[in-house]
């Protein structure tokens, strides 16, 4: 009669607990009381506190459960559900392992929180281990159960896996349909997410925030303004444009698909207030698209509209300046940073050290990365490697590729650029012991590749490729091109051709490039009207850009090409970066 009025004080108790402190003291009552290992519900509840609650603290909460004779099944998933959602979601998974040797089985509920956690962990292993034990276990298996395997299946890459388990599904809610669209658009099935949103708003299923993210993604990806339309005007439909995160994301896709335009009047135009992520969103729309004047007006109007630029702020109107040419403005602009309070990071002074170098100022450029607060990193010796490439600096090159050695670096591009320098002055030998030495390191370069979109579908291209099904068109339309643009004064640049073969090779290695492929495929493929939009793994090469702008004159198209460093809108014979890139 004691025992079950003290339990009843002490369920009480756990009823009004609001802190730390409060649970730690109400664990030593029932230690002292000698409740703690026979009080199963009050210990449970206690532990669940400790473990899931806002005020709880995991670690204490693991010393409460090593202290359990014999763990109940909720002891076990209050415990596995405290360690899923933290910021260390495979110990959770340590825990199940375990409980799979303890008397006490896992149910179902325990596999729910052992998979979420095999999600934020990409825990594909133990992830089919589940599954496997959900099947032989016959554990009655709901929409939320099989809707975490979907998105477990997706985080770690098994994508046919997770089409399986939803194509299985009975009963499927919106949470089941946004694992799949959101997990394919990550996982670089753009289309196939695009195909099951559109198929969600045909079957009248109400498609919410997660569900247009997921869509706005794969147009990003894919590059797909006329889809990104499409989701666009959904989400005004159903009003889901109140959401800032979902206004986000649409400013991101335009930006992304080459339409800054179409982003700003978004961004303008917007019925939700926007925050700081808003604002960097459409400044680095204007880096990605070179219009640097711009960005410097849009952060003059967040001052004037009382939002604090942080340091992304600062860094995307740095880019903004360095593919503008804006130099003057990008480096007063770094300069003033710590008078605003901001405190400048790698990112920072390598936005500074690639404007003065793609400038041509590299010993101001190397003299910062000298005078630096903060050790330079590995990118920072790329970008000047990378202007020095550009303007033939034989000896500020040597310095960048001897750092980059010292810190490890083994990557494909430094051996190249330090080659494409010693190539500019036909130093030969110099040439041929780089790529030796990239044989001995088994340095691998990589390849150029491009993506263009028709018909919803991608297509991909690789420089010389011939896998294509249409391949022997796109050479046939390619050698048509490459006639016509002649006759308007093109002139191959063999010069960029580092390498020390003859002109006929060389003008054979310039013209299969894999964006004149792709750019060949969509003036065959697409109608007249119909921008071509290409999306590049490296950065345009003098060539192909020199190509571009005459094929927008003389075939009267506009052609869009997103490298990896920015956009480049071709019209009318020039591009949008004013040949500053």
């Amino acid at each position: 009669m004691i025992a079950k009025s003290a339990t009843t004080i002490v369920d009480t108790a756990i009823q009004k607990c609001n802190s730390l402190s409060h649970i730690k003291q109400i664990q030593s009552h029932l230690i002292s009381a000698g409740l703690f290992q026979f009080s199963l519900s009050i210990r449970s509840k206690l532990l669940e506190l400790t473990a899931i609650s806002s005020y709880g603290d995991l670690s204490y909460a693991t010393i409460i459960f090593n202290y359990i004779n014999h763990p109940s099944i909720y002891d076990w998933n209050s415990i596995i559900r405290g360690h899923a959602q933290s910021p260390t979601p495979r110990i959770a998974l340590t825990f199940f392992l375990s409980m799979l040797r303890a008397p006490q089985k896992p149910d179902a509920v325990t596999c729910s929180f052992a998979l979420k956690a095999c999600a934020r962990a990409l825990a594909n292993f133990e992830g089919h281990l589940i599954h496997s034990l959900v099947i032989r276990s016959g554990f009655k298996v709901d929409v939320l159960l099989q809707t975490t395997l979907v998105d477990v299946y997706c985080k770690v890459g098994e994508f046919k896996d997770a089409r399986k388990v939803f194509d299985e599904m009975s009963d499927r809610d919106i949470a089941s349909w946004n694992a799949l669209i959101c997990g394919l658009a990550q996982g670089s099935f753009p289309n196939e997410a695009l195909e099951l949103f559109f198929r969600v708003c045909r079957m009248g299923m109400k498609a919410d925030n997660v569900t247009v993210l997921g869509a706005l993604s794969a147009c990003s990806q894919m590059g797909a303004s006329k889809e990104g339309d499409k989701v666009w005007c959904y989400i005004k439909e159903e009003r889901l444009d109140l959401k800032v995160t979902v206004c986000n994301a649409v400013i991101d896709m335009y930006n992304k698909c080459g339409f800054v335009d179409k982003a700003y009047n978004v961004f303008n135009n917007m019925r939700c207030k926007k925050n700081i992520i808003t604002w960097n969103t459409m400044v680095m729309g204007f880096a990605m698209h070179g219009l640097g004047a711009e960005a410097i007006e849009l952060l003059q109007k967040m001052n004037n509209a009382g939002v604090f630029p942080d340091p992304i702020t600062y860094l995307g109107v740095l880019c903004a300046c360095n593919h503008a040419a804006l130099v003057d403005e990008g480096y007063q602009l770094f300069n003033s940073m710590e008078k605003k309070g901001i405190v400048r990071n790698l990112k920072h002074y390598g936005a500074v050290v690639d404007l003065l170098g793609r400038a041509g100022r590299l010993t101001e450029a190397y003299e910062i990365i000298n005078s630096m607060p903060i050790k330079p990193d590995i990118v920072l010796w790329q970008t000047l490697l990378g202007a020095c490439n550009t303007y033939g600096n034989v000896e500020l090159a040597e310095i960048a590729s001897e750092k980059l050695v010292e810190m490890g670096s083994d990557s494909c591009g430094d051996f190249i650029l330090l080659s494409n320098v010693y190539a500019t002055y036909k130093r030969w030998n110099d040439v041929g012991r780089i790529r030796e030495e990239m044989k001995i390191r088994d340095v691998k370069k990589v390849p150029g590749f491009s993506y263009t979109e028709v018909g919803g579908v991608l297509h991909k291209f690789i420089s010389g490729d011939q896998s294509h099904p249409n391949w022997r068109e796109i050479y046939a339309k390619l050698g048509e091109v490459m006639y016509k643009i002649k006759e308007h004064g093109y002139v191959p640049g063999t010069r960029f051709v580092l390498h020390d073969i003859g002109e006929e090779d060389k003008e054979y290695a310039l013209c299969y490039h894999s964006e004149k492929l792709a750019v060949a495929f969509g003036l065959l493929k697409t109608s007249h009207e119909t921008p071509i939009h290409v999306i590049k793994n490296l950065r345009i090469c003098v060539d192909c850009h020199a190509v571009m702008k005459l094929v927008s004159k003389v075939y009267n198209r506009e052609i869009i090409v997103r490298d990896r460093a920015r956009f480049h809108r071709f019209k009318e014979g020039t591009c949008s970066c004013r040949d500053y890139w």
